[in-house]
């Protein structure tokens, strides 16, 4: 792998109670992993794909920024991480997620409006959150994820367990969680 630039660990006080963050330096994307002291032999992880709409302006058009929520109040619980992986819109960047929107204003559900600007469904690779886990000395851990892909895309990581993360649907988003599931194989 690329060199990989990391920072110090800051303590962050959140309403979610205290965690400790860390940054990774990938090229030009900078991810984030948000932790417990008291990470186990088999911590809880979520893998966040970054969600700039979701996570911080608070769209109703995903679940991403509930999810997070969720992670994160868990996580300040029952201890563990998340990692904020900066791939944006499946990893097609903030401007073809607007454009891909602007598709979905028009009658083309995510998957499609994906296809349509010449992309897959999902061009998300996940080298750096190998990596980050591997930097913590994570082999093993429990998922929290509703996206089987995710497990298959983390081959040398043992998932001893999925968790799920449901979030209640709106009028919103109720159409996009269906193609999650129907057409990327979500567990919702």
């Amino acid at each position: 792998m690329k060199d990989i630039e990391i920072s110090q660990i800051a303590t962050l006080p959140t309403k979610h109670g205290t965690f400790k963050i860390q940054a990774f330096k990938e090229d030009e994307k900078e991810h984030l992993a948000i932790f417990t002291d008291d990470l186990s032999d088999a911590p809880i992880v979520r893998v966040h794909s970054e969600c700039l709409t979701g996570d911080a302006i608070g769209s109703v058009k995903c679940d991403c920024g509930e999810q997070l929520d969720a992670a994160l109040e868990r996580i300040g619980q029952e201890g563990g991480l998340v990692i904020y992986h900066r791939q944006e819109g499946r990893n097609i960047g903030l401007l073809n997620k607007v454009n891909a929107y602007a598709l979905q204003d028009q009658g083309l559900d995510t998957v499609a409006a994906n296809h349509q600007l010449g992309f897959k469904a999902d061009e998300r690779t996940y080298e750096i959150v190998e990596f980050i886990l591997g930097h913590f000395g994570i082999v093993k851990l429990k998922l929290l994820t509703n996206n089987p892909s995710k497990i298959e895309n983390l081959p040398n990581i043992e998932i001893v367990e999925r968790l799920p993360i449901v979030i209640a649907s709106n009028p919103h988003n109720e159409n996009y969680l269906n193609v999650k599931k129907n057409k990327l194989g979500h567990i919702l």
